[in-house]
């Protein structure tokens, strides 16, 4: 039972061991016209609208007048997963967030550039960031294997949230509507309402995950300029 459960979230579909549903991660340009980016629409204005408001917390957080091109990366972090969390919503689209393979390739070199930006150009800050302010000195080497341990697992954290939180929706979906055979009227269209509710609330989760991994990359990259 488990086994087919979780299967819902394996690529099955493959031609000479290329698996097709990956192709998903790549759905969301070919859903955007190109007249989008030339004509301005109400589409593209609520868009730019969203990446005005996301582009002034994150100056906000970095605090750093040398880092305004970071921005722009973290807004493109945000259209990606966006994109492919909402995607996932629709029927026969693969969800690719839900795999550590791709989570962990977005979270993992993003975290290993600004630890190699962090400790080439300002090791002092770096060292000094390991210590909390009015630490007692009995105490410092315990603060320093904290913050090394928890600079370590940023990377898994972000990648692991992302998800989980993927999974764990789809998974309850799926539970649900497996049970839509054995039910009566009355359950099926009880059922029927209570995934309605979770598909608004998958979609809430699909926009705040994206929003939490930007975020998050904004306060670690504001901590190593």
């Amino acid at each position: 039972m488990m086994t087919s459960t979780f299967s819902i979230f394996d690529p099955m579909s493959s031609v000479m061991n290329w698996n097709l549903n990956w192709i998903s991660t790549i759905l969301g340009l070919l859903f955007i016209p190109q007249m989008f980016w030339l004509t301005p629409s109400r589409l593209s204005i609520f868009w730019m609208k969203i990446f005005n408001t996301l582009h002034f917390e994150m100056n906000i957080l970095l605090e750093n007048k040398n880092s305004k091109g970071m921005t722009l990366l973290f807004l493109t972090f945000f259209s990606y997963i966006f994109f492919n969390n909402f995607l996932g919503l629709f029927p026969f689209i693969f969800t690719s967030t839900s795999h550590l393979s791709l989570s962990m390739t977005l979270a993992l070199p993003l975290w290993l550039g600004l630890m190699l930006f962090g400790w080439m150009k300002n090791t002092t800050h770096m060292f000094a960031h390991l210590i909390p302010q009015n630490t007692p000195f009995l105490l410092m080497p315990f603060m320093v294997l904290i913050e090394t341990t928890s600079n370590i697992i940023r990377s898994v954290t972000l990648s692991v949230r992302l998800t989980a939180n993927m999974i764990a929706g789809h998974l309850l979906m799926s539970l649900l509507s497996s049970n839509g055979s054995i039910l009566s009227l009355t359950g099926i269209s009880f059922l029927i309402f209570t995934q309605f509710f979770l598909l608004i609330l998958e979609s809430a989760v699909a926009i705040i995950q994206s929003y939490v991994f930007t975020v998050l990359s904004t306060l670690y990259s504001s901590e190593v300029n």
